[in-house]
């Protein structure tokens, strides 16, 4: 996990804000943070939640414990693991609590990194509504970290969830085309 977080510090959150992408730390503490990452899309409701349930296509290589995306696999049903394949084993990124499509969301308990050895309750929000002028629909982030010490993470994850949320994005992007 420290390619995880060196590659936050070289500039991944750039990523995120090219094309016009919303991304931020939209509060902190020290005990917590809240990232925010909104940016409108072109897919279709479905294939946005294919796409989610998919990250081997769009997560990078440099944030997994195998160094290959496509050890990853999502379960897109509350209690469904979002996992990695290791060696002999495998590790559980995050867990799905909420998957609505209907109202084009999914919700995941997610302590991603290093965040699972610090005992913190991080959330992260997945929606896609319809865009409020024209077609496609906006695609956006929330993810939120409680417990002790957390906010000192707040740059560190942005660097990496900033990253792959554009990687998502450019994934959606170039599906459609």
């Amino acid at each position: 996990m420290k390619r995880l977080l060196l590659a936050a510090a070289l500039g991944a959150a750039s990523l995120a804000l090219a094309g016009g992408a919303a991304a931020e730390v939209s509060a902190r503490s020290v005990n917590g943070f809240r990232l925010t990452y909104e940016h409108p899309v072109t897919a279709s409701a479905e294939a946005v939640l294919e796409a989610v349930g998919r990250p081997a296509a769009w997560w990078s290589d440099a944030h997994t414990w195998s160094g290959s995306a496509s050890n990853i696999s999502v379960d897109l049903r509350p209690g469904g693991c979002w996992c990695e394949a290791l060696p002999g084993g495998g590790v559980k990124h995050a867990e799905a609590l909420l998957v609505w499509p209907e109202r084009r969301m999914v919700v995941f308990d997610a302590p991603f990194g290093p965040l699972q050895s610090m005992g913190v309750d991080a959330v992260l929000t997945m929606t896609w509504a319809d865009a409020a002028e024209g077609e496609g629909r906006t695609l956006k982030w929330t993810f939120v970290v409680n417990g002790p010490a957390a906010g000192a993470m707040a740059d560190p994850v942005d660097g990496v969830l900033a990253e792959q949320f554009a990687r998502l994005v450019a994934h959606l992007a170039s599906a459609g085309e």
